[in-house]
């Protein structure tokens, strides 16, 4: 169980590495290409807004990563388990103000990973 705890969070992470990528470096390229909703003269004007938002998104990928350099294995499942948390949180706000395939691609891969934390 431990194992597949670590690759799920470690998923988690990358994926949070790719939207920090989108969001901070290719906004307009990428970022076109994922959210076709928005119109295509939308995304220089806002290249500033998505870099912050990917920078976020570096966070919660950066503390994904820190669970698995913490010896001590309660702190590190506590640690996981916050920022999991966190991009469950992230993954239903998104659903709720943006788009319902937010919390598929985002929340439910975490809470996954934070069901099988839970259980290790």
């Amino acid at each position: 169980m431990e194992i597949i705890s670590k690759i799920l969070i470690a998923l988690v992470a990358l994926e949070h590495l790719y939207i920090l990528y989108m969001e901070m470096f290719a906004w307009e390229t990428l970022g076109r290409k994922t959210f076709r909703t928005l119109p295509s003269e939308l995304f220089r004007p806002t290249k500033g807004l998505a870099a912050n938002q990917g920078l976020y998104n570096g966070f919660l990928a950066a503390g994904l990563i820190w669970s698995f350099f913490v010896s001590d294995q309660i702190w590190s499942g506590n640690i996981a388990i916050f920022f999991l948390g966190c991009v469950i949180v992230a993954g239903v706000f998104g659903a709720l103000t943006a788009s319902k395939k937010i919390f598929f691609v985002q929340a439910v891969p975490a809470i996954i990973a934070l069901i099988v934390v839970l259980l290790r």
